[in-house]
């Protein structure tokens, strides 16, 4: 084992030595969004958890992203919830991007919940809708498992055929369903950000089979396949993308849906949580 490894290793120990000793374990995460960061205020007895006492753990720089891990409950279930994530634009390594997944998979979570906040490729889309992610396209430009890799943290070449847990979209439908909440589904695709799309980059990813585009979630739904973790994932249509909308494209409009979707968004969360 190189000293890199052993180092990565040693990192993701610390990190989450740190997280046990304050917090109490819980059998779910989830990862909030740009403007998505309220879920973590309906959490029942919540203990919160800077990323400032998380060794390793760097400070968001991005609105929306508080850097706070949540510990509480919803129904009974034992949740953590990052309020904030780290971006690979942010400056980031790709294995700083995925550490809260592995950090996770050490705790032994093994169900996650991803959400995003993204832009709308199908026409048939509007801003405020919700979709559940079937797949996604990797156009970050980088693989997060690049590198001299742990047998720990799953196998060298992990499949993605399944990568979003048939069984716990399935349960996000009826959780729609019974909310009369309108899920729209889809493929995500991940950029490596920061500037929003051209409007030919869109033609492209929409010919592609891309549905809604993003800066996120892509590298660590790939960590979390790669340790077994299941996985469910949600992007708020926040936008329409470059060339479809009408307005240029910021980051005040996404943080804007975010906040006029939070209850319909929170409502489907805690659902689903429920019939997890």
């Amino acid at each position: 084992m190189s000293e890199k490894l052993e180092r990565e290793i040693r990192v993701i120990d610390e990190a989450a030595e740190a997280i046990s000793s304050t917090l109490p374990r819980a059998e779910m995460a989830i990862v909030l969004g740009s403007g998505l960061g309220a879920f973590g205020e309906r959490l029942e007895n919540a203990q919160s958890l800077a990323y400032a006492d998380i060794p390793y753990f760097p400070p968001p720089t991005i609105p929306g992203h508080s850097g706070r891990l949540i510990y509480g409950r919803i129904n009974g279930r034992r949740i953590y919830a990052f309020s904030g994530r780290f971006h690979y634009y942010e400056g980031h390594d790709p294995r700083t991007v995925i550490l809260p997944v592995r950090v996770l998979h050490k705790l032994g979570c093994d169900k996650l919940i991803l959400t995003n906040a993204a832009g709308g490729v199908n026409p048939a889309f509007i801003p405020g809708d919700l979709m559940l992610i079937r797949d996604h396209i990797n156009f970050t430009g980088y693989n997060p498992l690049r590198g001299e890799n742990s047998a720990e943290w799953g196998p060298r070449f992990p499949d993605m055929t399944r990568i979003y847990t048939p069984e716990l979209r399935q349960l996000a439908k009826e959780a729609a369903a019974e909310l009369a909440i309108t899920l729209q589904e889809g493929v995500y695709c991940g950029l490596s950000g920061p500037t929003f799309e051209t409007p030919a980059e869109i033609r492209m990813l929409g010919l592609l089979g891309a549905d809604a585009v993003g800066m996120s979630t892509v590298p660590e739904a790939i960590a979390a396949a790669q340790a077994g973790i299941n996985i469910l994932a949600l992007s708020c249509i926040t936008n329409l993308a470059a060339g479809i909308s009408k307005q240029p494209l910021s980051h005040e409009e996404v943080m804007e849906t975010g906040r006029l979707v939070e209850e319909r968004f929170t409502n489907l969360i805690e659902t689903i949580i429920q019939r997890i």
